[in-house]
């Protein structure tokens, strides 16, 4: 696997929000694929790397968290829109309300 890349520090408060939240969220990976899944808590591993732990219909997985380009929240009530997440904090945000 490629050498993990941390997220900058002010873009886990959105991560967070959303797990505290119980967001549902529409998840863009750099890699093209995208899914909706509900955000359930993030983790460190003893690695150092960085997960969100989601939930689709059917199954739980991780995320590893510079694998993600943008989280975009479905409820009515978020307290944020679209977030574009990028290594080296060069992130753009989407603040509704």
């Amino acid at each position: 696997m490629d050498t993990y890349k941390p997220l900058h520090c002010d873009l886990h408060d959105y991560l967070e929000i959303a797990c505290l939240c119980g967001y549902t969220l529409d998840i863009e990976l750099t890699d093209g694929q995208c899914l909706t899944a509900r955000a359930i808590t993030t983790r460190t591993a003893c690695t150092g790397e960085e997960f969100l732990e989601v939930e689709t219909v059917d199954v739980r997985q991780e995320i590893r968290l510079d694998r993600l380009l943008a989280i975009t929240p479905l409820n009515s009530n978020a307290r944020f829109g679209r977030v574009v997440l990028a290594v080296g904090g060069q992130e753009s945000r989407s603040y509704d309300g």
